[in-house]
């Protein structure tokens, strides 16, 4: 894109050139006294001096107000990066938590199986001991049978 302006602003440049050298020829060639020449010359030149000063002036104009395109460009990218990345940010630590709660959940309800279950085998340990012992009993007292 700023090869294109570049070329723009050279074939500015040329046909300024070019328009001033015309226009000394056609100055040149006209018959007149040297000094009307050169007072239109002198005259011509200021004129083209003038349009250049202008469009240069236009010119710097326009690159400043790129510029400051430019920086509000960036800024307005690097403050919706700041923003996506503090939302990222906060929803990883909501995914966090959530997974540690979930976690702890689960571990709570492991926790609570294990328990149950110990306590169902306590309690059938306790049935089958005391089957034993109630075995053991009725065999060494035979009286206990009839």
């Amino acid at each position: 894109m700023s090869h294109q302006n570049s070329g723009g602003g050279a074939f500015f440049v040329g046909f300024i050139v070019g328009a001033a050298v015309g226009a000394s020829v056609a100055l040149l060639m006209a018959p007149q006294s040297g000094e009307e020449v050169r007072s239109q010359i002198k005259d011509k030149s200021l004129q083209y001096k003038g349009l250049a000063e202008e469009n240069i002036s236009a010119a710097r104009e326009r690159a400043l107000e790129a510029l400051e395109k430019g920086k509000v460009s960036a800024s307005e990218t690097l403050e919706r990066s700041k923003e996506s990345a503090l939302e990222a940010i906060n929803r990883s630590k909501e995914s966090a938590v959530e997974t540690i709660n979930r976690t702890k959940e689960s571990a709570a309800e492991a926790i609570q199986k294990g328990k149950e279950s110990a306590n169902d085998a306590l309690a059938r340990s306790k049935e089958t001991v005391t089957k034993v012992i109630s075995g053991k009993k009725a065999e060494s007292d035979p009286s206990a049978v009839a």
